[in-house]
């Protein structure tokens, strides 16, 4: 069980209202990276960074489970509503996958706290491309072959975009620290 001032309670009580300013700010974080995120050529027409997922990270880490889901889900609403893919097949892949490493993520902080920042994004990003393969496969593909053949170049590319990702959180959960703010970090540090 975490302790009050873990990071899944958050490190401070906050009220409702500075939470949600919180949450919004985060997300519109959140939100520039990924439109940043787009505009930097992909060899690969489905290959993406995931420099949004960092905002997710450092929220679990510093409000908690909720407030992250929260950014997740503000994310890839209002992000998909920007680019025009709102219910579409690149919606229902982002969402399935965002909501699926956020929860995997969030339980890995609250039962595993021996992971620093580079190992929960690396369980996170194995975690939204396997439930992208997964949803691809069962709503679109319909062929294991084609999923089993690229499933091991997604997970090779998110092995590296998930550490870059994670020692970034890192370094910010660091600087964020050294400037005096009150962050319970549990875990190994970055």
């Amino acid at each position: 069980m975490p302790s009050p001032n873990s990071p899944l309670t958050g490190p401070l009580p906050l009220s409702k209202e500075k939470l949600r300013n919180i949450i919004a700010l985060l997300s519109a974080y959140a939100l520039c990276l990924y439109g940043l995120e787009t505009l930097i050529p992909s060899p690969i027409p489905w290959l993406r960074l995931g420099l949004a997922n960092i905002i997710t990270l450092i929220t679990i880490s510093l409000y908690g489970f909720r407030a992250a889901m929260m950014v997740t889900l503000i994310r890839i609403f209002v992000g998909s509503i920007f680019r025009g893919t709102f219910l579409g097949p690149a919606f229902i892949l982002s969402l399935g996958g965002g909501v699926f490493s956020t929860i995997v993520m969030g339980i890995t902080w609250r039962f595993l706290g021996c992971f620093g920042p580079v190992g929960i994004s690396l369980i996170g990003s194995y975690a939204h491309n396997l439930a992208q393969l997964f949803l691809a496969y069962i709503l679109f593909i319909r062929r294991i072959e084609a999923v089993a053949l690229i499933a091991p170049i997604i997970l090779l590319l998110g092995t590296v975009t998930g550490t870059f990702n994670g020692m970034v959180c890192g370094i910010l959960l660091r600087d964020l620290k050294s400037l005096g703010s009150s962050i319970s970090f549990q875990g190994k540090a970055p």
